[in-house]
């Protein structure tokens, strides 16, 4: 072997060890880094609302990461808990009734509220399927999320379709917070076994993440 050809193998090798280096600790530092910074953040929020003799950083020579998500998490915890009751419930009214009383604040809240209450719902069946949609054009097909049914106004002005409409969102790539929602035919979609996490992998790699899928016909070609 001449040395102009070993050199470029041993080359090769190198790279091909650093990039199977970067794929294993790329995502684990980006990892790492989203959680501290998180907890950071959270700490850096609640911690100065905390007594001083109830903190432990006072009587201690370095700060606990965590101890303030740690107290706004038994908070609203505790808060949750006290709102089922009867007197829970009645304060939780009251501050509602107040709310609504201000003019902006009350659509604001009543918006965030209903969000919450449909993505956090145990029984909701929001995002948890996906499917195929033709969009932007027939032909061209895009991963969708389901949401919901369409009710009200909307699945009245489009009983004309005969069918039942879905409501379905669609992300862009590869930042998936933002996009297009579709009211379409609940026959003019395709449903996957796809998880929304694997569909949201696939979305943010652009394609590159496929999920994994076992399928007796497919296997055979």
């Amino acid at each position: 072997m001449s040395e102009a050809p070993k050199r470029e193998f041993v080359a090769t090798r190198i790279r091909n060890n650093f990039l199977t280096g970067l794929i294993i600790c790329a995502p684990l530092a980006i990892t790492i880094w989203l959680t501290w910074s998180f907890v950071q953040w959270a700490d850096s929020w609640v911690n100065p609302y905390i007594p001083a003799r109830y903190n432990p950083e006072q009587f201690l020579p370095f700060a606990i990461p965590g101890f303030g998500l740690l107290v706004a998490v038994l908070f609203i915890t505790l808060v949750g808990f006290l709102a089922k009751n009867l007197i829970g419930r009645s304060i939780v009214r009251f501050g509602e009734s107040i709310l609504h009383r201000m003019p902006l604040v009350r659509t604001l809240y009543k918006s965030l509220k209903q969000i919450f209450e449909t993505v956090l719902n145990e029984q909701s069946t929001s995002f948890r399927k996906v499917g195929l949609v033709e969009f932007p054009s027939p032909g061209m097909w895009t991963l969708g999320f389901l949401s919901s049914d369409v009710k009200g106004e909307i699945a009245l002005r489009l009983s004309d379709a005969g069918e039942e409409i879905v409501t379905v969102f669609i992300p862009p790539t590869p930042v998936p917070t933002a996009g297009f929602l579709l009211f379409v035919p609940r026959s003019k979609i395709r449903l996957l076994d796809m998880s929304v996490e694997d569909a949201t992998k696939f979305l943010i790699s652009g394609g590159l993440v496929t999920p994994d899928y076992a399928n007796d016909a497919l296997d055979k070609k």
